[in-house]
């Protein structure tokens, strides 16, 4: 059990870290000779996954996304190695369960351990810097239930309903075009119409000019959207799932 991989950017409150701005997510398979990032990548690749037969890797939206509540795996070449990631999401019993394809998985965590063949598992709970009473609730009895599938703690898996959802291809994802303030249109877990607007930009230098619209590339549930009031150009606006 490891707390914090990052853990200097962990204190840090921040998603890279304040020692050498390394990215852990993208810092794989790490050097042994490299940045304080890339050493800790480097730990995980060469001792502590080849021991692991399941990895699952707790995440959230930060402070800059907020999601609906899943549990996720990747879809995969290997569908031997697939299978026995989703069925670890099924026993997690999120309020979603998520497919996804991973835009872009170079010096991923998740990339490391599924090519040395280990099942990957992953959740997006909440985000917006914190956390919230059902979040927290959701990790406790979704890990415990993981731990019972996997036969390392005696019990029966705790089953709940679960909404399965994809993430297809890279229209899934919104990104502002601009700086400004954005107006969310349309709140999470919510159906979208591909061509609906699911966000607005309102410049925030000047007055009188129409905001920019963020329209949806597909129909489906709206799964996360952009946090802060504030938004630059090039952060994640929104992101939409299909039902499966």
């Amino acid at each position: 059990i490891v707390p914090a991989m990052n853990y200097p950017a962990f204190r840090a409150g921040t998603r890279t870290s304040p020692i050498d701005k390394g990215n852990m997510n993208r810092s794989f398979p790490g050097r042994p000779d490299g940045t304080v990032t890339e050493k800790i990548a480097d730990y995980f690749q060469r001792e502590l996954l080849p021991r692991a037969d399941i990895v699952f890797d707790f995440h959230s939206g930060g402070k800059t996304l907020d999601f609906v509540p899943f549990c996720a795996a990747h879809t995969l070449p290997d569908k031997a190695l697939e299978q026995k990631a989703f069925d670890a999401v099924a026993a997690f019993a999120a309020p979603f369960s998520m497919r996804m394809i991973e835009i872009d998985a170079v010096g991923m965590y998740d990339t490391a351990a599924e090519e040395m063949g280990k099942v990957f598992v992953s959740t997006e709970l909440g985000g917006g810097g914190t956390s919230r009473a059902q979040t927290v609730r959701i990790a406790r009895r979704g890990i415990l239930n993981v731990l019972r599938h996997a036969g390392i703690v005696d019990g029966a898996v705790e089953k709940t309903s679960t909404q399965w959802l994809d993430m297809p291809s890279g229209d899934c994802f919104s990104f502002a075009e601009d700086d400004g303030m954005i107006e969310t249109m349309v709140d999470l877990g919510e159906p979208v119409e591909e061509g609906s607007v699911l966000a607005r930009i309102h410049s925030t230098g000047r007055t009188g000019i129409a905001p920019q619209e963020i329209r949806a590339k597909m129909s489906g549930m709206l799964a996360a959207r952009h946090f802060p009031g504030l938004v630059k150009a090039g952060d994640c606006a929104a992101v939409v799932a299909v039902h499966v």
